[in-house]
């Protein structure tokens, strides 16, 4: 059994899902890929489904009809644990970013709205009601990282530090140097869930800080692809063998967009769902 989180400090990711054309369609081809198994928490009879993915016993995220918000192209949304979503609305705005859209109730769930940094990257707030966020998270088929893709790092640093007090610590990976967002205090959270963590990770050799990293940001330059692409957040989903999944993803009707690669102690691709909304799968093999 996976250890099930119950909870998420404000300013952690803490929920994805995608709005997609068919979630139907959606579902069979994630179940297939990650075992995911799926509820529909929609009353019969309304007008749109909202299908809750789960691992293990575990929630791990979402996959739902497209609203009058859902980017043009289907996507995976990243949450942020907030501890009011009208609130932040203000520190957004004051920061220089957007609202696309108010805050509003999800029935007893909780309270969202979505969000726009300056250089128009999306993302959505979670103000927790019932619903928590995920459950499962960091395991094979489970959600593992949401990472920012802009191109104005700097930018990027002030704003979100505005809004949810995120600090960057710059890592290098041989040739590639990322930018880790912490958010101060959450190996404390951490400790308390899986006792010992900050003592695995510097066991490990993983950088300092990592204990309180809530995920990553990377700049978009030096190539034709990226001049084309907006900036955006991704998400990456662990899977036990990165290879073995993209290959069964390419079978399901998905489209690997970029082959398997090494990156630091990871190998990571990046898929296309056979809807359109990309992401990328991940094993940690340090050996690598």
């Amino acid at each position: 059994m996976l250890n099930h989180r119950t909870d998420y400090p404000a300013g952690v990711p803490c929920w994805i899902d995608s709005a997609q054309p068919d979630p139907q369609a959606a579902t069979r081809f994630y179940g297939e890929l990650f075992g995911w198994e799926f509820e529909d928490r929609v009353p019969a009879g309304a007008p749109a489904q909202y299908f809750i993915a789960a691992l293990d016993g575990g929630v791990v995220g979402a996959i739902g009809s497209e609203r009058d918000d859902s980017p043009p192209t289907p996507a995976w949304s990243t949450y942020i644990a907030v501890d009011s979503a009208d609130e932040t609305a203000d520190r957004v705005r004051r920061a220089g970013g957007s609202v696309i859209t108010e805050p509003f109730d999800v029935f007893d769930a909780g309270r969202t709205a979505v969000f726009s940094d300056p250089q128009g990257a999306v993302f959505s707030v979670w103000q927790p009601g019932q619903r928590k966020g995920a459950e499962v998270v960091n395991a094979p088929g489970s959600w593992n990282w949401s990472n920012l893709n802009t191109r104005d790092p700097e930018g990027a640093r002030d704003f979100y530090a505005a809004v949810f007090g995120w600090e960057p610590s710059d890592v290098s990976f041989g040739e590639h140097t990322a930018t880790m967002w912490r958010r101060p205090g959450y190996a404390d959270a951490l400790e308390q869930l899986d006792p010992g963590i900050r003592e695995r990770h510097a066991e490990g050799g993983a950088p300092e800080g990592f204990s309180d990293a809530i995920g990553w940001m990377l700049e978009m330059n030096g190539d034709e692809l990226s001049d084309e692409v907006p900036a955006h957040w991704a998400v990456t989903f662990a899977v036990d063998g990165t290879d073995e999944a993209a290959a069964r993803a390419a079978e399901l009707g998905g489209t690997v967009v970029v082959a398997p690669f090494d990156t630091g102690p990871t190998r990571v691709a990046v898929v296309r769902d056979p809807q359109g909304a990309t992401f990328s799968i991940s094993t940690y093999a340090p050996s690598t």
